[in-house]
């Protein structure tokens, strides 16, 4: 609605001002000072014919050029009535005279009588209607700075050229248009409508191709980095969608790409049940899983700790006893190295009863790291598992000692198997050896035995 009450203001502004413009638009030819009006016209534009800047004049040129352009401009603002030179040369005038000037009101002045040129010649010379005011809000923000009458009056270029509208608005639109949703003048809804309605025509220059075709690229990407800035803010699904499901269609076998497009779709409010989304997902989820199983594969590959781990869930002991040694080999570390032996030992003792490999394996990572204390409460189990296979029961009851005196040293090492060790002390010292059966056999507290059953240790018998 501002927007709109603005609009209506200028175009009041405007017609209010045709009368007075009318006077603006004589030309010598009914003039009783036509010869004076072509020759001061004749006498000026010798000096600034094909000229874009004229604030390099030398000062006595610029004056007598000046003097002349007055002269005729005052007679005929029109000119011929055919071409609109007083204007416009009237415009490069008043911007050399701006750029020189330092005191602000002045220079001030002079910026707004260039700006009234376009009024002028819009009056007399209406076909050129879009030109005139595209050029006139360029001017207008590049000379005073950031205006909604400027943000307007581009608009209005934009309705009146439609793919005709010069290049040269889409820069200060942008910066305009980033200004104002930055400070919150305006809402995105509006920054939408202004973009997509620039963009057209630039796309459609761009699509033209010719001599115009890099401007109109230039500034397209001065448009794009001044507005996309807020992309997320200010575009909706739809946007989004437009932009992304292209790059989608170039881009269906790079998982990373599909990744970031799908994220962003769903981030910018885009449905699951949309059928862009959809297939996006569907393709998303295809790669996860194929990439998913390659890259399980290559963890497996790459970590024999790891891939162990998979095969004794998959109940290939011997697979993973062989990815365990593979380990050992590549391990970097003794602590590494020990971690290995101690699985290995694991899976021979509690999966394939293989108790004397498991003791020997179990050694192998207690040397590795002495003051780990695992290794030691596995070598007392198998113990206590040799010991009861035994069919002697007082080779039995010294299996426990022996099974006894690993448990203790494994609490002298390492304190964190501490209660481990202490609640596997407690459920053996029922199974401890009996003193009338020792009696029987010569032995008394203290002796030192040698354990029978496979064991091989020599234990200090206690009752």
């Amino acid at each position: 609605m501002q927007t709109f009450i603005r609009t209506i203001a200028l175009l009041l502004v405007l017609c209010a001002s045709a009368s007075v413009l009318n006077a603006q638009c004589a030309n010598w030819n009914d003039s009783s000072e036509k010869e004076k009006a072509e020759n001061a016209h004749v006498a000026y534009r010798n000096f600034v014919k094909g000229k874009t800047d004229l604030s390099t004049m030398s000062a006595e040129e610029f004056d007598n050029a000046f003097s002349n352009w007055e002269i005729a401009y005052t007679i005929a603002p029109a000119a011929d009535g055919q071409r609109p030179f007083h204007y416009r040369d009237g415009r490069l005038f008043y911007r050399a005279l701006a750029s020189k000037e330092t005191d602000a009101a002045k220079k001030k002045e002079y910026q707004e009588k260039l700006l009234s040129f376009y009024d002028e010649e819009l009056n007399c010379y209406p076909d050129a209607e879009a030109y005139l005011l595209g050029r006139k809000g360029y001017d207008m923000f590049y000379l005073q700075g950031y205006s909604m009458e400027a943000l307007d009056v581009l608009k209005m270029a934009m309705d009146k050229g439609g793919d005709d509208t010069e290049y040269i608005v889409l820069a200060p639109l942008g910066q305009l248009l980033n200004y104002y949703f930055k400070t919150e003048k305006i809402d995105n809804a509006r920054v939408r409508e202004l973009y997509d309605q620039a963009s057209k025509f630039a796309d459609a220059n761009i699509e033209k191709g010719g001599t115009y075709k890099q401007y109109f690229e230039d500034a397209k990407a001065n448009l794009d980095a001044s507005v996309l800035e807020f992309a997320d803010q200010i575009f909706d699904c739809d946007y989004f969608k437009g932009e992304l499901m292209p790059k989608f269609e170039e881009n269906k076998t790079d998982y990373d790409i599909v990744k970031y497009i799908l994220s962003k779709l769903k981030e910018q409010g885009c449905e699951d049940t949309d059928t862009d989304v959809q297939m996006v997902q569907a393709t998303y989820d295809a790669m996860y899983a194929n990439l998913k199983d390659e890259q399980e594969v290559e963890r497996r590959r790459l970590n024999p700790l790891y891939d162990a781990s998979i095969l004794m869930d998959e109940g290939d002991y011997s697979g993973a006893i062989k990815r365990y040694e593979d380990a050992i080999e590549s391990a970097e570390s003794n602590e590494k190295k020990a971690q290995a032996y101690y699985q290995i030992a694991s899976v021979q003792s509690g999966k394939l009863k293989q108790y004397g490999s498991a003791r020997t394996n179990a050694n192998k990572a207690a040397e590795l790291n002495p003051n780990w204390g695992k290794p030691y409460l596995m070598i007392g189990d198998i113990y206590a598992r040799l010991g009861s296979s035994c069919g002697d029961s007082y080779q039995q009851r010294l299996a426990v000692l022996a099974a006894m005196d690993k448990y203790n040293y494994a609490k002298r090492v390492d304190s964190e198997v501490s209660g481990d060790a202490n609640r596997r002390i407690a459920n053996y010292r029922g199974s401890m050896p009996i003193k009338s059966e020792a009696f029987q056999r010569g032995h008394n507290e203290g002796d030192k035995i040698k354990v029978g059953c496979g064991i091989g240790e020599t234990v200090t018998l206690r009752f």
